[in-house]
């Protein structure tokens, strides 16, 4: 059951700070999370004090210092620090950072703040940071593509390219330009039978949508054993030589799982990578050996849920996931 009340949110906040002090490797975004909790319950000036503490950490044990600054800009605008979060705003938008999370988490604010202009400009920024032309849009940078088209219908803007992809990438039975009609407020407030259906199905169309991201709030993962990762668990767990055999054949076996589920039409993918000493300790959380195969698409899993997922494919310019140094588009995504 998902919590209701400001007291359950602040009984979740608690279970999620604890289970960060028993797993400090996963403390970055079990804390976020219970930040998350702690605003929906309203003690907003705790949740700046978390996202503090995460800041405060040496630079190199930070993982998305500029989503942690998105989430605390959002949050100091919520209660009445607005220069504040404007200034933190801005300081992403100079620094550029290269995933989607914090450019988005940015842009809503403005939009929700009513600085309808400023939020269609860190969209389009962001997009052109991160869309490179002709690539496959990742799923991240979609919503950037939805929030974007968004505004611009707000601002009466023309449609262009941008906006064309972003309707031809809409899931939903509905198209984009009628759940962002401006004018959608009007015909809540019309008599006119027709025109209260058409809103209903627009509205069912929008939950359709929130609750798939919700139902999946964090990638489908598959499961990357480094090379001396994968040395040690074989050399410690021989029976699971029969399902890695190995390295090589390990990462020709998960691109091509990868490519399988993608082709299947399945959204938000993602790589978690394993080591020995954290698989041997969730097995032991699961009374379970560690040779048990079956426990190791779970173990992907509980990674994935602790934010630990890296979002696939990577730009074909990128350092490509296997970790060799080389470009994806050279590497495992040259084939």
């Amino acid at each position: 059951m998902r919590p209701d009340t400001p007291a359950d949110h602040t009984t979740e906040a608690e279970r999620l700070l604890r289970t960060a002090a028993q797993y400090p490797e996963d403390r970055e975004p079990l804390v976020l999370r219970a930040a998350a909790h702690l605003e929906l319950a309203g003690d907003r000036a705790r949740a700046s004090t978390l996202y503090d503490d995460l800041l405060a950490a040496p630079e190199s044990a930070v993982e998305n210092p500029h989503l942690i600054k998105a989430l605390k800009a959002a949050n100091l605008w919520e209660y009445g620090h607005e220069a504040e979060a404007r200034a933190i705003i801005e300081g992403i938008r100079a620094a550029g950072p290269p995933d989607a999370a914090p450019w988005q988490v940015a842009a809503e604010t403005l939009e929700a703040h009513d600085e309808l202009e400023s939020a269609h400009d860190f969209f389009s920024a962001a997009l052109t940071l991160l869309l490179a032309p002709g690539e496959e849009v990742p799923y991240a940078t979609q919503s950037l593509l939805t929030g974007r088209h968004r505004v611009r219908r707000l601002l009466a803007l023309p449609h262009d390219a941008w906006d064309e992809l972003a309707g031809a990438l809409n899931t939903a039975p509905v198209p984009l330009d009628e759940l962002h009609d401006p004018k959608r407020l009007w015909s809540l407030g019309s008599s006119d039978p027709a025109e209260l259906k058409a809103e209903i199905t627009r509205l069912r169309a929008e939950l359709g949508t929130y609750r798939t991201a919700l139902s999946r709030p964090f990638p489908v993962a598959v499961l990357h054993w480094p090379k001396e990762e994968l040395r040690e668990l074989l050399t410690t767990y021989p029976d699971l030589t029969e399902e890695y055999v190995d390295h090589a054949t390990h990462l020709s076996r998960l691109e091509a799982s990868l490519r399988d589920l993608h082709a299947a039409g399945t959204p938000n993918l993602g790589i978690v990578t394993g080591t020995v000493p954290s698989y041997e300790a969730f097995a032991a959380s699961e009374a379970t050996s560690p040779t048990t195969t079956a426990l190791l698409p779970q173990y992907a899993t509980t990674l994935a849920a602790r934010g630990r997922a890296t979002p696939w494919p990577p730009p074909r310019t990128a350092a490509c996931w296997c970790g060799s140094g080389e470009a994806y588009g050279v590497c495992h995504g040259g084939g």
